[in-house]
């Protein structure tokens, strides 16, 4: 079973850019389509963004269109969210999620979807 271990998060000012990275180890992560959600204080998970198994195909939830980056790199088996333009309301631990896929260009935006859950990575962004 694949393990993930989510780095890269801190404290920041608006209009800063972070980036997140999700190391895995166990298993390569060419066979999983991979996901970023973020559970801002007092609140639910919410979807961030998506990546196909081959990278062509990416998805983001309309809040950070245009400002987050979602990649992914087989030879270090790592997927990376770069964060730019950040906004107090992009403050919340940011979590990395595998998913079994069998289709290379298949992504996945519910977390019943994804198997495997990284512990998280607080992300703190001042005004």
């Amino acid at each position: 079973q694949v393990q993930l271990v989510e780095s890269g998060g801190g404290l920041v000012q608006a209009g800063d850019s972070l980036r997140l990275s999700c190391a895995a180890s166990g298993r390569t992560l060419s066979n999983y389509a991979m996901g970023w959600f973020r559970q801002p204080p007092g609140k639910e998970r919410e979807f961030v963004a998506a990546i196909s198994r081959n990278g062509d195909n990416t998805y983001y939830t309309d809040s950070v269109k245009g400002r987050f980056t979602i990649s992914r790199d087989g030879a270090s088996n790592t997927v990376y969210l770069q964060m730019n333009s950040l906004k107090p309301e992009d403050t919340a631990v940011y979590y990395c999620a595998a998913d079994y896929a069998f289709g290379a260009w298949s992504i996945a935006t519910m977390q019943y979807e994804y198997e495997t859950w990284g512990q998280g990575t607080q992300v703190t962004v001042s005004s």
